[in-house]
């Protein structure tokens, strides 16, 4: 918790200011439930939302703008994931398949019929992103949505790894933490002199470094010191560091 850190123990924060950060904070872990079921939430909203559509005695005109509306909220991202889109094609899985579940003996534990709504409800109430993904994330939805691994090779993007477990697997991984980089404080007294040193676990995801170099000169306007980051790029440690006026970088 770097903002709780900063909130005790920095050494240049006035004491409105500390209110201010702490209030940031708490709207921050209030929020927090709902990062970690964005895809879950985003999908469940739609869902709802096109069956009540449906459900209404629309103009001509009015099912067209909704349409529209519609689709350009589910519209497939070709560099991201669109959690709406995603989210969506879950839950009306698990609703068709609950509904009309595989015969005795095409599956481990045999249901019966017309679950698909209670299957839902009880999913919404148990699951977040990763065990959401984890558990209904099926082979047949990754064919159908086109999902699929890619990175940079050279000066191109390419795809590199269309195995429907590890599509699913790196999807997970990406909600872990709410989808937002672990960094924890490792030193608020660096070099001896009150310097401070934050550490990113690596995981084999790289932080953006243009967000890096835009937030680092931040913190060092909440700790009032030079600030440093630490993390990996391509492969090596790197150090980041702010004096206040500019961001340098230094490998490790």
């Amino acid at each position: 918790d770097i903002l709780l850190f900063l909130i005790e123990h920095s050494p240049a924060l006035k004491s409105w200011e500390r209110d201010i950060l702490s209030i940031l904070r708490e709207e921050m872990l209030y929020f927090w439930p709902q990062l970690e079921t964005k895809i879950m939430n985003e999908g469940w909203a739609t869902y709802w939302h096109l069956r009540i559509m449906r459900e209404l005695d629309l103009t001509p005109e009015d099912a067209i703008e909704f349409a529209k509306m519609h689709s350009g909220v589910v519209l497939p991202s070709r560099t991201s994931i669109n959690p709406y889109h995603l989210g969506l094609a879950i839950w009306e899985s698990i609703e068709k398949r609950w509904d009309a579940p595989a015969k005795e003996g095409e599956r481990r534990i045999p249901l019966e019929g017309g679950g698909g709504r209670a299957k839902m409800f009880e999913v919404r109430e148990m699951e977040n992103d990763i065990s959401f993904l984890r558990n209904y994330l099926t082979k047949e939805l990754v064919e159908k949505l086109d999902l699929y691994l890619y990175q940079k090779v050279g000066a191109d993007w390419k795809v590199v790894e269309t195995d429907w477990e590890k599509v699913r697997d790196s999807i997970c991984a990406s909600r872990v933490n709410g989808g937002i980089p672990v960094l924890y404080v490792e030193d608020a007294d660096l070099n001896q002199n009150g310097e401070l040193l934050l550490q990113h676990a690596y995981e084999g995801v790289e932080l953006d470094l243009r967000h890096l170099e835009k937030t680092l000169p931040h913190v060092h306007r909440l700790w009032g010191r030079t600030c440093h980051l630490k993390t990996v790029v391509e492969g090596r440690e790197v150090l980041f560091s702010c004096d206040g006026k500019r961001v340098q970088r230094k490998f490790m």
